[in-house]
């Protein structure tokens, strides 16, 4: 068996953790990190690149453009599912350094499409749910860390890797303008296109949105290749996971994660395009980066403050926040074309991006929790070898479940900025999403309540 594979994994035991096990699994966890916030950078590529596609001479309709930034978000959700069970299989080295490596294909990919604006839109197309890769590997990233862990440390640790993973998404916000900006690769990357502002003629490489990241998949790639470790007692088939899906908790915590990572990303994906309908004269590319930069900053904090007080009792407040925080934007939103408080909305906003990264870390919190709860319940009294299996099988569900919430979460990317533009098409205004916002937090605040943060809950966590 090769020397990056671990025979022997025993979180839960206090004296291995100590000696050896917090070591390792802090290794795998800030190699894994920058590996996913490349991930996240080259799934939002597109949210950047559209707005640019004009200036380098590309001639696009609006519904056109919508389709490029939309469908990262549905092929990066759908792939989440499938990566869900691939750690188990594969092995979590092995998975991390193939599926980080794929993000060349998109990366580079667009550097080359985007030189020539002949390209014809179907190879844009092709090239957007490409970009979905970033996205899948969210699913795999954070099933692999929940296995390094031990239940009172899962929370801060993946609230860290998918915390500082999500900044990729403000990351890539705050790059791409930079890098279009000038020839950083100088005869590499191909010439230049040319526009007229304001009667000068400027040059863009929009090209380089996609060729700044190769490097760094490179040498993200390396590493964890390099210096990361498959777990023997993880690996797992797709029959040996797929018993999550008779699992009631597995769907529970899916529809929660919808109301906080759905949140998340639909945000992301959305806030600009809603600034520009609402706001006309504001320039959103100026502040779009603000809510993800929040929302990536708070994960951690929700892991860390569930790890303390339980992961359920933060989600049941986060989603009562919530609620209030989208009456404070309709507050300040103008009405008919008149009134509204742009900093007002932008501060609603902020909050609720800061409010569903607390809860993005306390759902995960909760969920391999959950799992190991239910799985020694089951085991109590049948004996030490049960006990081990039990929790042996728990870290696999529970994998499993973060994988698969995940990709379910995912779909918010596409479906909230949908939400937006059919409510303004059908009744002139964004009040009718908002408002179905404000029933799906209070039923999850309702489930909270039932199954996890009333006294006396069936599955305390």
């Amino acid at each position: 068996m090769s020397s990056s594979v671990i025979k022997r994994w025993e979180p839960e035991n206090p004296g291995f953790w100590q000696e050896e096990g917090a070591q390792i699994a802090k290794r795998n966890l800030w190699i894994s990190i920058p590996a996913l916030m490349l991930a996240f950078s080259v799934w939002m590529l597109w949210s950047v690149v559209v707005v640019n596609l004009d200036k380098a001479g590309f001639s696009l309709s609006k519904n056109q453009m919508f389709w490029l930034t939309a469908l990262p978000a549905l092929s990066g959700a759908t792939l989440r599912i499938f990566y869900s069970f691939l750690v188990p299989i594969f092995g979590g080295r092995r998975w991390t350094a193939i599926s980080t490596a794929s993000l060349l294909i998109p990366a580079l990919g667009m550097g080359f499409a985007l030189r020539d604006p002949s390209t014809d839109y179907p190879t844009l197309l092709v090239l957007a749910l490409l970009c979905g890769l970033g996205g899948g590997n969210f699913s795999s990233s954070m099933s692999n860390i929940s296995f390094f862990f031990p239940k009172a440390k899962k929370g801060m640790a993946t609230g860290l890797n998918a915390g500082i993973g999500n900044l990729g998404v403000s990351v890539v916000q705050f790059v791409v303008p930079l890098v279009i900006s000038a020839g950083v690769f100088g005869v590499l990357s191909g010439e230049p296109q040319t526009f007229v502002k304001d009667g000068v003629e400027k040059s863009i490489w929009l090209q380089n949105a996609g060729f700044i990241w190769v490097p760094f998949i490179v040498v993200a790639t390396l590493a964890a290749w390099f210096g990361m470790n498959d777990i023997a007692d993880a690996k797992a088939s797709f029959a040996d996971q797929a018993v999550i899906f008779k699992r009631k908790h597995n769907w529970l915590m899916c529809w929660l994660y919808v109301g906080t990572f759905g949140s998340f990303i639909g945000f992301s994906a959305g806030l600009a395009m809603l600034t520009k309908s609402q706001f006309p004269g504001i320039n959103p590319t100026a502040y779009a980066f603000l809510g993800p930069l929040v929302g990536a900053l708070t994960r951690p904090i929700g892991g860390w403050v569930s790890d303390k007080i339980g992961g359920a009792r933060v989600t049941f407040w986060v989603f009562a926040a919530m609620i209030l925080a989208v009456i404070g934007v309709l507050q300040f939103l103008p009405q008919n074309g008149h009134g509204g408080d742009f900093f007002g909305f932008l501060a609603m906003f902020i909050i609720l991006f800061a409010l569903t990264g607390i809860g993005n870390g306390s759902t995960f919190r909760m969920i391999p929790v959950i799992f190991l709860t239910e799985r020694q319940q089951a085991a109590k009294g049948r004996g030490v070898k049960a006990e081990h299996q039990a929790t042996l099988d728990a870290g696999k569900e529970a994998a499993a479940v973060l994988g698969f919430s995940g990709a379910i979460g995912a779909y918010g990317g596409f479906f909230i900025p949908k939400s937006f533009g059919t409510s303004i098409e059908l009744t002139g205004g964004v009040d009718a999403a908002l408002l179905c916002f404000i029933a799906f937090y209070l039923s999850c605040m309702v489930i909270t309540w039932l199954f996890y943060s009333r006294k006396n809950a069936a599955m305390p966590c």
